[in-house]
């Protein structure tokens, strides 16, 4: 298992060659590719390659590279140990396999939560929910064509303490729960929370059972952001914003004992870390994009 103190330290860069082959009387080559990033679970690779290439995870179509051939990919919170990225182009193709490094996870208990919290029974309340869910699944399943993750991340909010770590084991009044998919940061109510990257608000709620006020910001290629528990928005669906603009204020609204931002992120349906996504080394062949 991966010491969470070493999950910060970046991975280093690959670069790979193109490289040329015969296919019966067609010759082919094979896509340059250059990565960087965190290949560990909850972690992600950026990389460039050649442009509008086919992008493959695990041999399953993730959408395609940029007009300038960037693409990103995430790992999720439990990837398997070996991660296969595959580039296709209709001149030759490129396969390339990432050790994924398993993490050790915290475990967390959490109690004095309304039942309603934790195991909510009464139908009406069962309905919203399910509401709810339906919305916010719109706003992760945005998939905006934009690199805005390409310059990196700073954190949403300063004067932050981490009160619990992505991944964590959940056991809310004694009762073990799914694991934490965010990153809590505990800061007083109303301090300011602004926007990590440059990206476009997808969903913007108050009112929400568990998270309270949420909003979702997609940064490009599935890459989608999220800040729960807000004690006010500032912004709409469809907004677009700049790095370090405000989005809102903390909050403890929802499923919270105290005031603290949540942040989240998923791509493509997998649960990542955005604390990982903090101060990101991008490869020396993607500083002119």
């Amino acid at each position: 298992m991966l010491d969470r103190r070493a999950l910060l330290a970046a991975g280093p860069a690959l670069a790979l060659a193109p490289k040329a082959f015969a296919q019966g009387a067609i010759a082919l080559t094979s896509p340059a590719l250059s990565v960087s990033g965190r290949p560990l679970q909850g972690g992600f690779v950026i990389g460039r390659t050649a442009p509008r290439a086919s992008i493959l995870v695990n041999d399953k179509p993730v959408g395609s590279a940029s007009a300038r051939g960037v693409f990103i990919i995430g790992f999720d919170r439990d990837e398997p140990v070996q991660a296969k990225l595959s580039i296709k182009t209709p001149w030759g193709a490129l396969d390339h396999n990432f050790q994924v490094m398993p993490v050790d996870y915290d475990v967390q208990s959490i109690d004095g939560l309304p039942q309603d919290q934790v195991e909510p029974s009464d139908p009406k309340l069962l309905e919203r929910i399910r509401e709810e869910a339906k919305r916010k699944a719109v706003g992760f399943a945005s998939d905006i064509d934009a690199t805005d993750f390409r310059n990196g991340f700073v954190e949403p909010v300063t004067g932050y303490r981490l009160s619990a770590r992505f991944g964590g084991q959940r056991i809310l009044n004694g009762i073990p729960q799914r694991p934490h998919y965010g990153a809590d940061l505990a800061a007083p109510l109303g301090t300011p929370v602004v926007a990590p990257a440059d990206g476009t608000v997808t969903f913007a709620e108050t009112g929400l059972h568990f998270e309270g006020a949420l909003i979702l910001i997609d940064h490009g290629q599935g890459l989608v952001s999220a800040y729960l528990h807000l004690s006010r928005i500032d912004v709409k669906s469809g907004d677009k914003v700049t790095r370090r603009q405000q989005i809102g204020l903390v909050g403890k609204e929802g499923r919270a004992t105290g005031p603290h931002l949540c942040w989240r992120m998923k791509w493509r349906g997998r649960n990542m870390d955005p604390m990982l996504m903090v101060g990101i080394t991008r490869p020396d062949s993607l500083t002119s994009d």
